[in-house]
């Protein structure tokens, strides 16, 4: 598939099949993550794999919507605060480091046949409880991995004479 097709193909997945993803694909998925590429390659990144239902009841109270359960799987991307690189002036990298690795993982899962969707607006500190997850790691985003049960939307794009100059 060529990039151009493969980035028009990915959306946001809001409904998913309860078809198990085949362990094969999330091996490649993650691979890809790996190479991401981050600030002084800091890589400062852990992804936890959610896919036992103790495990996934626990995520859904931090995130609780309807299509949010139907995922058989989920990825919760966090950053490591103390790998992260900072800039001279204080800005800190971590945030833009895992959103590379995220779209490489969304982008990965599309190849492969599969939905995702970035959920950013859950409940940060009860999932950082619920995992026990040390001090340094916040987790950022979880992203929902599985079977499409949805089609796309269509896509409102601004123009490319918007958005370069």
């Amino acid at each position: 598939m060529e990039f151009l097709e493969l980035v028009k193909n990915r959306y946001s997945c809001r409904a998913y099949q309860p078809k198990q993803v085949e362990q094969e694909k999330v091996d490649y998925i993650m691979e890809c993550v790996r190479f991401a590429p981050s600030a002084v390659n800091k890589q400062p990144w852990r992804f936890h794999i959610i896919n036992k239902e103790e495990d996934k009841a626990q995520l859904q109270r931090c995130y609780s919507r309807e299509w949010f359960n139907t995922a058989p799987m989920y990825v919760i991307a966090s950053i490591l605060h103390d790998e992260e690189w900072v800039r001279g002036d204080g800005k800190h990298h971590g945030d833009i480091d895992i959103a590379i690795a995220v779209e490489h993982l969304c982008l990965a899962a599309t190849e492969q046949g599969l939905g995702t969707c970035w959920v950013c607006n859950f409940d940060a500190v009860l999932c950082k409880e619920l995992f026990a997850l040390p001090e340094n790691e916040e987790p950022a985003v979880i992203i929902p991995l599985g079977y499409a049960a949805d089609e796309p939307k269509p896509k409102n794009r601004k123009g490319i004479e918007v958005i370069v100059k």
